[in-house]
């Protein structure tokens, strides 16, 4: 594909993740969130499709976008009386979350600035030569240096607080 239309893509992919996220966390209503949260998966596979990893799209579609969001949807469902509204938040919440948004910027600012990155220890590989799964596996799931098990980790965490964040607030009090 022309990379100028290949630009074009990823700039409207990413304007529409921007702006999708956004309404995901902001709006009132729960049921709006999960689709603004749906579209913002599909968003993702779309990017996972500009860069011709066709299977990770797949996986995006089928089991985030597909499974995730109708489990959310469904326990939306069951644990909200029909109608429900969220409450609206302090002003001062929003402030501190704008600041929080601030400093994570400047911290992920200053760590791309300040330190230099090892993409890959071939350079000579070309963009669509296939990759061996042991290579992947080892770069994942290793623990030497450049290695990913620590992110992996801690995104697990992440995605645990998210979860239980989530009961908390579908909880009814």
């Amino acid at each position: 594909m022309d990379p100028i239309i290949n630009l074009i893509i990823f700039i409207c992919l990413g304007v529409a993740s921007l702006v999708l996220s956004v309404l995901a966390v902001s709006s009132k209503s729960l049921l709006r969130s999960a689709t603004y949260l749906l579209l913002v998966l599909i968003c993702t596979a779309g990017f996972y499709l500009l860069l011709n990893y066709h299977f990770l799209a797949a996986v995006q579609i089928s089991v985030y976008a597909g499974g995730v969001v109708i489990l959310f949807i469904f326990a939306i469902f069951l644990t909200n009386a029909k109608g429900d509204i969220l409450q609206k938040h302090q002003t001062r919440k929003y402030v501190f979350g704008g600041l929080a948004a601030i400093a994570g910027i400047a911290v992920t600012a200053f760590a791309l600035l300040k330190h230099q990155f090892v993409y890959s220890g071939n350079t000579s590989m070309e963009g669509d030569q296939e990759i061996n799964m042991q290579v992947i596996g080892n770069a994942l799931m290793g623990t030497e240096k450049y290695q990913y098990i620590l992110p992996f980790e801690v995104l697990s965490m992440l995605l645990l607080a998210c979860i239980i964040g989530g009961i908390l607030i579908a909880r009814k009090k």
